[in-house]
Order: structure tokens, then sequence, then C-alpha cells
């Protein structure tokens, strides 16, 4: 058995079982976020930053809460988003306060990606954890993966025109370590593991958050036969997607290029069809 601990460095350390990742390799891992144990303390965000080595967002106040990145980009891999819902009296609708909806929202690692297929150079590329990444030294800022995302979260940083999104921590995880996010996050609402594992705990919290009377709670990204084939990175949600700030039925952007390929080539034979049929017309006539 493997025994996982925390060191004073900040990684994770075999202490049996030496150069055994405490995760096996052959299985597909991911995230599940938690939002109903989100603090917004944005460990998270810091956690990524350190250890990925991404640049400062900079001070701004962008006058919505205490969010001060507003959304994923090139420069945020990790994004706590502050929802401020009014809370209204069952009997009278009247507004009675405010809740606070968190969450930490990053890549969803889609098993259908739309930005890795449309890549006209290989930088991006699935690893044998099933997550995406960007070699940004094959990158030349085509652009093309922006577009491609139904998220938008792959992004160009400015003055550079590579991409750069979250790569769960692809180095770590080689090394058979917990991603940064996950690590730091003090109440678990970053949950990395085995894919199906964490699936299977996620319904089953959903489950006991019904059963307590949070009837909204529902997941988001975790169903495979969803448009995008279903998450990496899926999460648990209190509200409607849109409310924080997501698509409600996402679909990959590439899905239908197959049937376009085929309609194009049908029409394409059509042409060539009629101009050869005009061609023999013309020598008949001559």
């Amino acid at each position: 058995m493997t025994i996982i601990d925390r060191s004073s460095t900040g990684t994770d350390v075999t202490l049996a079982g030496v150069g055994t990742p405490a995760y096996d390799r052959e299985q597909r891992v991911g995230f599940f976020t938690d939002t109903s144990v989100c603090i917004g303390c944005k460990a998270c965000e810091v956690a990524c930053k350190e250890w990925n080595d991404v640049p400062a967002d900079g001070l701004e106040f962008l006058g919505r809460s205490y969010d001060n990145t507003g959304r994923l980009s090139a420069d945020t891999w990790r994004h706590v988003a502050f929802v401020e819902q009014p809370v209204a009296t069952p009997e009278t609708q009247a507004v009675s306060g405010m809740r606070w909806l968190m969450s930490s929202d990053v890549c969803k690692h889609c098993t259908s990606a739309a930005c890795l297929e449309v890549c006209p150079t290989g930088a991006l590329f699935r690893t044998e954890f099933e997550t995406v990444v960007v070699q940004q030294d094959i990158c030349n800022g085509c652009g093309y993966c922006v577009s491609a995302c139904p998220f938008g979260v792959i992004d160009q940083r400015k003055g550079d025109g590579r991409v750069w999104k979250c790569t769960l921590c692809y180095d770590r995880l080689r090394g058979g370590q917990t991603p940064a996010c996950a690590q730091a996050c003090p109440t678990q609402s970053i949950q990395f593991g085995p894919l199906e594992q964490l699936r299977e705990r996620a319904a089953t919290r959903v489950d006991a958050l019904h059963q307590q009377g949070v009837a909204d709670a529902r997941l988001y990204g975790e169903d495979p036969a969803d448009g995008v084939g279903g998450f990496g990175a899926f999460f648990l949600l209190l509200d409607r997607p849109e409310v924080y700030g997501l698509p409600p039925d996402p679909v990959s952007t590439t899905r239908d290029l197959p049937g376009m390929w085929r309609m194009a080539g049908a029409a394409a034979l059509g042409m060539l069809g009629l101009a050869a049929g005009s061609l023999l017309e013309g020598g008949r006539r001559a």
C-alpha cells in the first residue's frame, strides 16, 4: 500500500512503495470540483501560479464582488468565480438575503477536445493520463484552438501569441504527485483521482445533498454521452450552469466536421460530373 504524506515543501511524498504513484497510470485521471464546499479562498489560484510559474493577473478591481480575474485566460489557469445571488422568502418571494455561489473553474480536458483536433502543428496532445496539454515550443500562435474551445478556456498570451492553459500539472502527474490546486484546496472542493471513481463519488455527494434538501444540486460534465464526450474535469453545481458563466449544453465545435466534409466531397464530385458531362456534350456537337 502506498501512503502519501504532505512534506514541508508542499509536494506529495511516497513513504511506502518507493516509486509507486498515488494512482494507477492505466486509469484516466481528472478533477471533480464540488462547489458546495468551496469557500472562495483562491488557494488553488495561488498554488497553480506558483507551481506552473504563471504570470500575475494584476490588481485590477473588476467591480464584480471579490473576483479580480474575471475568467480563465493564458495567465489564469484556475479562476474562482464569486456569484452573488439574492435569496427570496418562499412564502412572499421577497428578497430576504444573499448567498454566495463560488466555484473554481478550470480547463475541462474534454474527451472530444476540439482544440486538439484543429491544431495544425501538433502543439496540443493527449497525454497518457488522457489530459490535454499544450507544447509551447511547437505552438505557432495561429489561434485556431482558441476559437474551437466551446468554453473559452484556451487563450493567447499578450506579447507572446502562443496559447496557454491548465496542464492538470502534467509534470507532477508523471512524478506520481497530486496537481498543485487539488493539494492546496483546504476544503477538498477540488478532488483529484481516477475519473470513474470521481464520478461515483460525485453521484453519492449529489444524492446526499438532495436528501438534505438542496434540490438544485446537479453534476455538470460527468456524462460521457454529452456534447464533448464528458469532461476530464467536471463539477457539482448548486444552480444552472449559466449562473456560473458556463454553457448549459456544450458541444464540440468539430462534431459536425466529418459530415460537412462528406457533403463537400459529394458536392465536389457532383460538380466534376457536371463538368465532365458538359465536355462530352460539347465534343459530340463538335
